[in-house]
């Protein structure tokens, strides 16, 4: 029986925790906030999805149409179902609708033509057509509270407000709280999302390339007509706005505005500074291609870094990234683009233990 350290207690690093407890290895898991999936496995989009968002990249559409399946069943419990979903294909779409139909069947995703009191509600003049899909959301709160109690049935040695300074080969030193500790592993995961390379450039190991984006999500109260609905513009610099389950809001994303400024990690560090607010150009173009948008209550602004491979650029990708060190075996690089794709990182996990 091997000994695993596992670092970061968002959705990830409990769930690689929890597969390497499943096969009889023991594990330490490293969280410093005060729980779990506190941080982006909480502020994202809560979408499930299931491929549409992704036409220029075949691969990554039918492994979220497969990976949905799975998380669906898996966690039914989180899943929010009650909305109808609709994509909006834009004239200046990088894909044409005919292309996103015709995409949509070749991965075997349902799609079908949205009905006219929904393609009303847009401007026709800027969108070519209007597709009903089936797409869900997620409940984050929920979704914690089904790991948490998976957690507290193993024997996982949970450690929170706790946090990894330094790595060695099998030597890891732990600062938790006024008292720092050194234990030895036989494997560590380095499942901390935007600051995979904090740890990696300390213990001058070979830096994962990743671009950071400090982003803005908007929640907000929808008119009556779009409570129930959830609409994506695409392809290109568009938005969508989603049911945010766990707030009983809608989450407002802009391709143009969310992502305030970006940085690709350098051995220097970075520093993230405030930002104002860009909710209300965020809605004054989106209410361009659905008017009803503009009546809509801003609540608030969700703020988190998402953190992408540089190979997602071109074609919006999300490959997972599984990758063992080759100056230090035995200590793992893991991050995924998409909170459904857990399925993909299992799978990786289990051809190492």
């Amino acid at each position: 029986m091997s000994k695993n350290l596992v670092i970061g207690g968002g959705f990830y690093g409990c769930l690689v925790a929890l597969e390497l407890n499943k096969h009889g290895h023991q594990v330490i898991l490293v969280e410093s906030e005060n729980d779990f999936m506190q941080r982006a496995s909480y502020i994202n989009q809560a979408r499930i999805h299931q491929g549409y968002h992704y036409p220029r990249s075949f691969l990554t559409a039918l492994r979220s149409r497969q990976n949905f399946t799975h998380f669906v069943k898996e966690f039914p419990e989180c899943v929010d179902n009650s909305f109808d979903k609709y994509y909006a294909i834009a004239h200046q779409s990088k894909v044409s609708a005919v292309q996103f139909y015709k995409f949509c069947q070749r991965i075997g995703a349902p799609v079908s033509e949205a009905p006219d009191d929904i393609k009303k509600l847009f401007n026709r003049h800027l969108i070519n057509d209007v597709f009903k899909v089936k797409e869900y959301a997620f409940d984050a709160v929920i979704l914690k509270e089904i790991i948490a109690t998976k957690l507290a049935k193993t024997d996982i040695d949970i450690r929170l407000n706790s946090t990894v300074i330094h790595i060695e080969k099998d030597v890891v030193v732990i600062q938790e709280g006024q008292n720092q500790k050194t234990i030895t592993v036989d494997r560590i995961f380095n499942c901390t999302y935007s600051n995979l390379n904090r740890l990696i450039v300390d213990a001058k190991l070979e830096m994962i390339p990743l671009k950071h984006e400090y982003t803005e999500m908007a929640l907000i109260e929808v008119p009556d007509p779009l409570k129930k609905v959830g609409i994506t513009v695409m392809d290109g610099p568009f938005f969508s706005c989603m049911p945010f389950p766990s707030r009983k809001l809608h989450s407002l994303s802009h391709v143009r505005y969310t992502p305030h400024y970006h940085w690709v990690d350098r051995e220097e560090k970075e520093y993230i500074h405030k930002s104002d607010s860009l909710y209300t150009a965020m809605i004054r173009d989106a209410a361009r291609y659905l008017p009803l948008l503009m009546n809509s209550n801003y609540i608030e602004s969700l703020w988190e870094i998402k953190t992408v491979l540089p190979q997602s650029e071109g074609d919006d990708s999300r490959p997972i990234l599984f990758k063992e060190s080759e100056k230090a075996p035995g200590v793992f690089s893991v991050m995924g683009g998409k909170i459904d794709n857990i399925i993909d990182i299992r799978e990786q996990v289990q051809k190492v233990i």
